[in-house]
């Protein structure tokens, strides 16, 4: 989630700028870094409406960081001691923003400076990092004070060959040796379905721990593996070794199900 962080800190400084350009290019108040805003048909001030609006194919990049968008737009307010602030940016149109490891993309990105949060929206949600996919089809938001991401509608966590499905997602994230961001923990809830390259098991909630690479699902659990079908409260998946370990519970009474297909006993 660097590429958002990033973002979070750079970009109220880029549309601070009056009159339209092609190409400007200012100086980070918190270091020596030029910003680069480029744009096609200019960059406007409207005052009346109290926004700072980069048109066209526009471009902000600072570093290794580059947001792309349709258009870059900063709303500001008058501030009560005097003087100005932004509070709310917003890129439209085939938003893209990168790192050199990380990768988020987006319809609609929208920048909530009050709340510090990054939220993506629109069509093809999807944020890379590393080995991690996650991508959404409601919203995909980033809260910068927590490190996490909350992906909403159909959310699917990825890493290799396995992978994570549910209703509403919320991904930890913390560094990785490499200096990116890697998934620490996955809490999903509604609807999960956890695929690995051996089982299927579904449940109502899970959470994952990625330095133990293991789920623990709970709620009207199943796990299928070919014709057979594990039933139960809780359950333990392995998604490295592909070992599933069923729990019992209050609700079934300290029991567990299995429906076993005779072709299918020797695995």
């Amino acid at each position: 989630m660097r590429v958002l962080r990033c973002l979070l800190i750079w970009l109220p400084l880029i549309l601070m700028m009056t009159g339209p350009a092609f190409a400007q290019l200012i100086t980070n108040q918190d270091g020596d870094q030029p910003i680069t805003v480029e744009s096609t048909n200019g960059i406007e001030w409207v005052r009346d409406g109290k926004m700072y609006i980069a048109r066209g194919n526009a471009v902000a990049t600072r570093g290794d960081v580059t947001v792309r968008g349709d258009t870059l737009t900063a709303l500001y307010r008058d501030k009560a001691s005097g003087g100005t602030e932004i509070f709310r940016i917003e890129a439209n149109g085939a938003v893209v923003i990168t790192t050199l490891k990380e990768r988020a993309v987006a319809d609609r990105a929208v920048y909530d400076l009050d709340q510090a949060v990054v939220i993506l929206l629109g069509d093809g949600l999807k944020f890379t990092s590393g080995e991690d996919v996650i991508t959404a089809t409601d919203s995909l938001e980033y809260w910068r004070d927590r490190n996490i991401a909350v992906a909403r509608g159909d959310a699917v966590a990825v890493r290799e060959a396995q992978r994570i499905r549910s209703d509403t997602m919320t991904a930890y994230f913390e560094e990785n040796p490499e200096g990116g961001q890697q998934i620490s923990r996955v809490d999903a809830l509604g609807d999960v379905v956890i695929t690995t390259p051996q089982d299927v098991a579904r449940g109502d909630e899970a959470v994952y721990t990625a330095s133990e690479r293991t789920a623990t699902l709970s709620g009207d659990v199943r796990i299928t593996r070919g014709d057979n079908q594990l039933n139960g409260d809780r359950a333990v998946v392995n998604l490295e070794t592909g070992i599933s370990r069923l729990l019992s519970g209050k609700e079934s009474g300290g029991r567990v199900k299995g429906l076993f297909n005779p072709g299918e006993a020797q695995n």
